[in-house]
């Protein structure tokens, strides 16, 4: 098993170091499109109705990092998992209402800068997840763990004193904009039946 996860690491930086279009699913498969661009993302926008004094019920952006699985082809399961603390602006906005967005583009990848994409152009495919986080129960902590260390390394040496735990993003909507012609509406169902 460690030399099947090993390979898998392996392959996933081959395979992310000599990227080419033909990696990229087909703008007809907007499900696996969502998938593979979420497994290539290291971290996304989180968008929550902010709850602070003077922005109360404005929209708020924030940057986090995410994983959904080690780097590679064996590794995404198509769940965003972060890793959070209360004492974050943004995760106080979610403790009064846990619903947001989340967008991951691959404007943070090699792919965009490689074709001259623009990161508003629609080739440069970017995902909107919408639905709500929640901290993972026991059973899903070690999943959450791995693939989150795997990807932020950084993050097991983070103060302990901030109470860090781990959380997902639980996914009720998915647009895809990966192509002219406007966004793609992915179910999660799709999603989650597709392999990346």
């Amino acid at each position: 098993m460690a030399r099947l996860l090993l390979l898998c690491a392996v392959s996933g930086l081959l395979l992310a170091a000599v990227e080419t279009i033909s990696t990229i699913p087909p703008p007809e498969e907007a499900a696996r499109m969502a998938r593979y661009v979420l497994h290539s993302c290291d971290w996304g926008a989180l968008a929550t109705l902010s709850a602070q004094e003077g922005l109360r019920g404005h929209p708020f952006a924030n940057i986090f990092s995410l994983s959904d699985g080690p780097p590679g082809p064996c590794g995404g399961s198509g769940v965003p998992y972060l890793y959070l603390t209360d004492m974050e602006i943004s995760v106080q906005d979610l403790e009064v209402n846990s619903n947001a967005s989340l967008t991951v583009s691959l404007a943070q990848t090699p792919y965009c800068r490689k074709h001259k994409y623009d990161p508003q152009n629609p080739l440069c495919a970017h995902i909107i997840f919408v639905g709500s986080i929640v901290k993972v129960n026991d059973s899903e902590a070690g999943l959450a763990k791995k693939a989150l260390f795997s990807r932020h390394p950084e993050m097991e040496s983070w103060p302990k004193d901030h109470n860090w735990f781990f959380a997902k993003f639980n996914i009720t909507n998915i647009w895809v904009l990966d192509y002219f012609g406007g966004l793609k509406i992915v179910t999660p169902e799709e999603y989650y039946s597709v392999k990346p």
